[in-house]
C-alpha cells in the first residue's frame, strides 16, 4: 500500500511539474536582443507557430541628413525606402527545431538592403549566434546578440 501511495504521490507532482514547463522550449528565443554593433534592440515574439524579430530601438533614431526618424534606405524595392527602421520586422519565419536552434528564416540587413538565409543558434541563456548566409550556412557570417534585460 506504501509503494502504491508513493507511485501515485510521485505521478501527481510529476504531472504537475510537467503542467507548469513551457509548452515549447523555443519560447526562450522571445524577448529583446541587442547585435554585437549595439546599433538597435531587436524584440523577438512568437506569431502562430514562427519566431519574429522587430526593431524596437536603435540607437541613432534620426537620420542626421533629414532629421526625420531613420528609414528603410537601402532597400532594394522603391515603395519600401521610406518605411521607419523602428517597428521593421528584420527577423522572420523562424521555427524551432530542438537543441537550442531555430532555422528555416529569413535576416533582413538594413545596413545594406539585403535578405539572407539565417540559422540562430542559442549558447545560453542570453547569448545568440546568428548567422546569416546565402545558399549554404558555411558561406556566411555569425553575429552575437546578446539578451537585453528590461525593467519595468
Amino acid at each position: 500500500m506504501k509503494k502504491l501511495s508513493f507511485i501515485a504521490l510521485f505521478s501527481f507532482i510529476a504531472i504537475l511539474i510537467y503542467s507548469f514547463a513551457p509548452a515549447d522550449g523555443g519560447d526562450r528565443l522571445l524577448g529583446v536582443w541587442e547585435p554585437s554593433n549595439g546599433r538597435a534592440r531587436v524584440k523577438i515574439e512568437k506569431i502562430g507557430s514562427k519566431y519574429f524579430g522587430k526593431i524596437v530601438w536603435l540607437k541613432e533614431p534620426i537620420d542626421p541628413v533629414t532629421k526625420q526618424p531613420k528609414t528603410d534606405k537601402n532597400n532594394p524595392d522603391p515603395s519600401m525606402q521610406k518605411t521607419p527602421l523602428k517597428g521593421y520586422r528584420m527577423l522572420k519565419d523562424f521555427v524551432y527545431d530542438g537543441n537550442n536552434e531555430w532555422s528555416g528564416g529569413t535576416i533582413y540587413d538594413a545596413l545594406n538592403g539585403s535578405t539572407y538565409s539565417c540559422v540562430i543558434k542559442m549558447t545560453n541563456e542570453n547569448t545568440l549566434n546568428i548567422r546569416g548566409y546565402i545558399g549554404v550556412s558555411a558561406l556566411g557570417r555569425t553575429d552575437i546578440w546578446k539578451r537585453v534585460v528590461v525593467k519595468k
